[in-house]
């Protein structure tokens, strides 16, 4: 493959110039002089790299100096510069704020059904919500949602964003939230019966969410269905552990939360 016999005379120190130092960066191509290997850098340490060949063998190589070949040439591989770290990301995909002091909340808010709903985005969004200063609580249901908004007081400045389940047309929900006319309110929602179906069933090792049927109390039929031998509140607390980025939710429930972080958080 080269020109003459790379290995004659002493090759670790060549006649002229020195060896040059290569940083093993991951996929460069090079030869271990002694043993022939020849493979790609998939990874190094301080004290080794290891190389990959095309067969996707993989073999370990202490990085000794002039004991790899680049293109033909004697080399010395070297553990490579650390580039810049990036930046950390929130459970919402958000780019985290270092060393975060919470802001003064401000006077929007954003309501949720329950307190499950309430967990659930304070486990994805905390973050974010703490650094625009906006605090979440929760109703125990939207059937007097008009009062609750009237009571608010939602003005110029004053924003309140609403979460609500099963935001289907037709259904009580959404005849509810028709009734709520204030242009500095955002009602909006997910058509999920509860928010446990927002968490996607793979994450959970489960193949789909049960059908339960009318007439029988959703949370305590899933969990029958499920097989699960736990209340209510036990199964909430394996659902929600399961939960660690807003990959493991359905987009159904991401886009309405960040619509309405975006809504209460916009400039008057």
């Amino acid at each position: 493959m080269y020109e003459g016999d790379v290995l004659a005379g002493n090759w670790r120190r060549p006649g002229k110039g020195t060896i040059p130092k290569v940083p093993a960066e991951p996929d460069l191509v090079v030869e271990d002089a002694e043993s022939g290997f020849c493979g790609a850098v998939v990874a190094c340490d301080k004290e080794a790299v290891t190389l990959e060949d095309r067969f996707g063998r993989r073999r370990l190589f202490p990085l000794a100096p002039a004991a790899f070949l680049l293109e033909g040439k004697v080399v010395t591989l070297v553990r490579p510069a650390p580039g810049p770290r990036a930046p950390r990301r929130s459970a919402s995909g958000s780019i985290a704020v270092e060393g975060l002091r919470a802001k003064v909340a401000r006077e929007s808010r954003i309501y949720v059904e329950g307190v499950h709903d309430a967990a659930l985005v304070e486990k994805i969004w905390g973050h974010d919500l703490r650094v625009e200063g906006v605090v979440v609580e929760y109703l125990e249901g939207v059937d007097d949602l008009p009062a609750i908004v009237e009571e608010f007081g939602p003005g110029p400045g004053r924003r309140l964003g609403v979460l609500v389940d099963h935001l289907v047309p037709g259904s009580k929900e959404s005849r509810i939230a028709a009734r709520v006319t204030s242009p500095e309110v955002l009602v909006v929602g997910h058509p999920f019966v509860d928010v446990w179906q927002a968490v996607k069933p793979s994450v959970l090792r489960i193949p789909a969410w049960p059908e339960v049927p009318r007439g029988i109390p959703w949370k305590e039929g899933v969990i029958a269905a499920l097989g699960w031998r736990l209340e209510p509140a036990e199964a909430w607390r394996r659902i929600l552990g399961a939960v660690s980025t807003f990959a493991d939710l359905e987009p159904e429930l991401l886009g309405r939360v960040e619509e309405l972080i975006d809504f209460v958080t916009e400039a008057p």
